[in-house]
């Protein structure tokens, strides 16, 4: 019975351990769009400002 509860523990200790990784990466950034910029580069802007 005590293997049940070791099991138990276990795997409620992984399932911990697995959300707060996915809380770390969402607050990381690893979820952004990697495709935006190299798309955003391509973008004209209108508006041309002179550095004289």
């Amino acid at each position: 019975m005590w293997t049940l509860y070791l099991l138990i523990i276990i795997s409620v200790l992984l399932g911990v351990a697995a959300w707060l990784l996915f809380l770390w990466s969402v607050k990381t950034g690893q979820y952004d769009d990697p495709e935006g910029p190299k798309y955003r580069m391509l973008d004209d802007d209108d508006v041309h400002k002179d550095k004289r």
